[in-house]
């Protein structure tokens, strides 16, 4: 009698299986090589980002590889109801929900002095009771100075050589949204807090509301504290720390605020583009407020060990054609991987709350 013949997986040759598996091996490996960019060496990836972020003598380790100068707070977001038009999000329906958050300096030095950091920053993680989250990092410049991640990167590899100006002329040349933002760089007031300033999302996202309706939307914290300037020659004359010093004295006297406003935007606006402002007709809602409650140093705070990846969403809000959020998102976490491996130099109490 002829033997069954099993064309089951399990009865094919041993040969054959261990050819397959090994296949299965070497296809997961390349996936993981061509998304590691070894496999295309012009491919943007992570960790050329990361990478150019580096001083001239390398990465401060246990840092954040950007706005490594930063401080931590506690507060609340007091939702007034108003964006539920535009978004499901829970965090927009009226209530009261933790944040914590950081004020931080764009750079990778953490020893920076508050004087030379012309670009601040705010980062928040706000929490909704059933644990979905929102999570955002926002700076004070009204625009982005380029357009794409891989001009941000060219622009990074520009600026490496400090003894050769040139590359930086030429790409500046090239990109007329890098001189506008030194424009704005070199013209716009320097505030003498962290809360006066105005932070803005820049990337768009889309909000899309119970009935489904998608609308884009930028976001902006606008302080309700009153600017004072500070000349730029007099702030070589503070302290290095006066901006620390300063939000912590506030906050322990009175809750800082910051009223949230949604920009919405008009068919044909740009939606992909951070350094296109839309124009200031643009319909707007005030959605709520964050105030701020308490400053602990980031030594030990509770910001110290928070990616704020700005793709972290709650429903009802989610990126757009914008392709940054994605590239941060990717940048992010791998700084985060490394200053969290390197544990025995991770940033820990020091007096004064001085990081």
């Amino acid at each position: 009698m002829k033997k069954h013949q099993d064309n089951s997986p399990a009865g094919l040759p041993i040969s054959v299986r261990w050819a397959a598996i090994i296949g299965l091996v070497i296809a997961a490996a390349l996936a993981f090589a061509y998304a590691g960019g070894w496999l295309t060496p012009a491919r943007l990836t992570p960790a050329k980002i990361v990478d150019s972020l580096a001083p001239a003598g390398g990465a401060i380790k246990g840092y954040r590889r950007n706005h490594a100068k930063g401080i931590c707070f506690a507060g609340s977001f007091e939702a007034n109801g108003e964006a539920v038009a535009i978004s499901r999000a829970p965090l927009f329906k009226v209530g009261t929900y933790p944040v914590t958050g950081r004020f931080n300096l764009a750079g990778p030095i953490p020893t920076m002095s508050d004087g030379t950091g012309r670009v601040r920053g705010l980062s928040l993680r706000i929490q909704a009771p059933d644990g979905q989250e929102w999570r955002t990092a926002m700076i004070n410049p009204p625009f982005f100075p380029v357009a794409t991640p891989a001009d941000f990167y060219a622009l990074q590899r520009a600026n490496a050589n400090k003894q050769d100006p040139a590359p930086a002329k030429q790409f500046a040349a090239s990109h007329p949204a890098l001189r506008a933002f030194g424009a704005w760089a070199s013209t716009a007031p320097y505030a003498e807090s962290y809360a006066q300033d105005r932070f803005n999302s820049l990337n768009s996202f889309v909000f899309t509301n119970a009935q489904g309706h998608d609308q884009v939307a930028r976001w902006s914290f606008i302080p309700t504290t009153a600017m004072v300037a500070v000349p730029p020659e007099d702030l070589k004359k503070r302290d290095p720390d006066f901006l620390f010093q300063d939000i912590t004295e506030r906050t322990a006297a009175a809750p800082q605020k910051w009223k949230l406003v949604l920009t919405l935007a008009n068919p044909g606006d740009p939606s992909a583009d951070p350094t296109q402002v839309w124009p200031d007709d643009r319909r707007q809602i005030d959605a709520g407020m964050l105030v701020v409650t308490r400053i602990v140093p980031e030594a030990d705070g509770p910001c110290r060990d928070i990616n704020f990846d700005p793709t972290v969403l709650p429903k009802g809000i989610r990126t757009s054609d914008d392709p940054f959020p994605a590239a941060r998102s990717a940048a992010y976490a791998l700084s985060y991987d490394r200053r969290t491996a390197e544990s025995e130099h991770y940033p820990r109490i020091q007096s004064e709350g001085k990081p």
